[in-house]
């Protein structure tokens, strides 16, 4: 059975996508959560995450001998492992544009990333207002996000991104609870679908983990002292 590893499931967006790709789509594995901490060389998680990956970051999944440690690989891997659970549009020119909107989510949103931390269990609208107040770069950010659901979901009817569920909502499952965090201002439909996102038993799974880990984390928390 394949093994996932994970950070805090609170906190750790990357970790998001793969294991709710894997939870939604039915596959089996099972799931190795490493807890979040200093990072340093000779910290728990180093030890544990360096001998298997080069980055010594998560998500990494092992499969037998084959260890995978980029979000976006390991999408691509269980794909190609599974092709009867359709995880990319069937149709080509429509999987073209699936993986291009995971490879702009794979390397964009900086502002909003940076400026939102996801924070799944933590519901921070004051805070969300005056990012958007003064943050140009999110509200960008946003506007792309708006503008490439909407086409996608006019485009492909809905109720995700392609029709069906595909790697992109998973990809995109971790935007949606920031969304929700910060309480950033979004038109009705768009709202709607990162409702139904959160809705999804996979996502729905991950969040209530994360909700019940009770691991607070200062690190991870630039505008919160405690829970």
């Amino acid at each position: 059975m394949m093994q996932l590893y994970i950070g805090n499931k609170n906190y750790s967006s990357w970790s998001m996508r793969p294991w709710v790709l894997l939870k939604q789509a039915e596959i089996e594995f099972e799931e190795i959560m490493v807890r979040f901490d200093a990072f340093t060389p000779e910290s728990q998680f180093k030890a544990v995450l360096k001998p298997l990956s080069p980055t010594g970051k998560v998500p990494v999944l092992v499969d037998g001998d084959l260890v995978i440690w980029d979000t976006l690989a390991i999408a691509e891997y269980v794909a190609e492992q599974f092709p009867e659970k359709h995880l990319w549009p069937v149709d080509k020119a429509a999987r073209a544009r699936a993986r291009s909107i995971c490879a702009e989510m794979h390397s964009g949103f900086s502002s909003l990333r940076s400026h939102c931390g996801m924070n799944i269990e933590a519901r921070l609208p004051e805070v969300g207002a005056l990012i958007w107040r003064d943050q140009a770069g999110v509200r960008a950010d946003v506007a792309r996000l708006v503008a490439m659901w909407q086409t996608l979901l006019q485009a492909h009817g809905g109720p995700m991104l392609f029709g069906e569920f595909s790697v992109t909502d998973a990809y995109f499952a971790p935007i949606c609870t920031r969304l929700i965090t910060y309480a950033l201002p979004l038109p009705d439909d768009i709202a709607a679908y990162v409702q139904r996102v959160c809705a999804l038993p996979g996502v729905q799974a991950w969040i209530m983990d994360a909700c019940a880990e009770q691991d607070f984390l200062d690190f991870e928390e630039p505008y919160r002292l405690h829970r």
